[in-house]
């Protein structure tokens, strides 16, 4: 199994090459840099593994929640890659790739900063490399945030810093880790995609669906006015 895999969704751009289990990736929080370095990591990670765009069975990707721009460039990417070889797709959930930070096996929840007074937030339950979701992704201000069952929670993501530690402060000792500055990485998506490969889970380039979670991708000047008031 050969997957070249892409995740730009937050300030962090990341590639990664999957071989057969081997991963190698380069991984640099770079905001405003993604499309400048995504192709030609991709291009220097193929070389140093040895491989030819031809030999790749499929195209992994970060499909969001996450900033618009940064899902929609790594979608862009991985479907001119895959259409120009006749590869299918294999979309992974951010957050799901985020929650392989982890420290170990358990419930996760993965949260990411999704400014505006809101986080990308979701659990899911890992087992080694695999990760099964327990509901469904959502964006939500930390403080309206529905604090799941459980008392033994990993906390992965910047949404635990977000809004002035609001979640991390509510899930109090619901948690037994928590790393806020964790970003989600394309090694985690190469080996998700690798396991969404296993179970024929692949799809064609153009049926792809980003997962923007937000209608409104910008506040409105009132919007902002407004929030800016709440905040004095």
């Amino acid at each position: 199994m050969k997957l070249l895999a892409f995740e730009t969704a937050t300030e962090a751009c990341s590639v990664a090459v999957y071989i057969d289990g081997e991963v190698l990736e380069r991984f640099e929080v770079a905001p405003r840099r993604h499309a400048e370095l995504a192709l030609p990591w991709a291009e220097a990670l193929l070389a140093d593994a040895g491989i030819a765009r031809s030999a790749l069975d499929a195209i992994a990707v970060g499909r969001g929640p996450g900033a618009f721009t940064g899902v929609r460039l790594a979608i862009a990417i991985a479907q001119g890659i895959a259409l120009g070889l006749d590869r299918p797709l294999l979309p992974v959930s951010t957050l799901a790739a985020l929650a392989l930070r982890a420290p170990g096996d358990g419930d996760v929840l993965a949260a990411i900063d999704a400014r505006m007074g809101e986080v990308y937030v979701a659990g899911f339950r890992r087992v080694g490399e695999r990760i099964e979701a327990l509901g469904e992704e959502i964006v939500v201000a930390p403080s309206a945030f529905a604090l799941p069952a459980g008392t033994h929670w990993h906390g992965v993501g910047t949404g635990f810093a977000a809004a002035d530690g609001v979640l991390q402060g509510r899930m109090g000792d619901r948690l037994v880790s928590v790393d806020a500055a964790a970003l989600p990485h394309a090694a985690d998506v190469a080996r998700l995609g690798a396991l969404l490969h296993a179970r024929g889970e692949a799809v064609a380039p153009e049926r792809i669906e980003p997962a923007y979670l937000r209608d409104n991708v910008a506040l409105t000047i009132a919007e902002r006015e407004a929030l800016h008031a709440a905040s004095r």
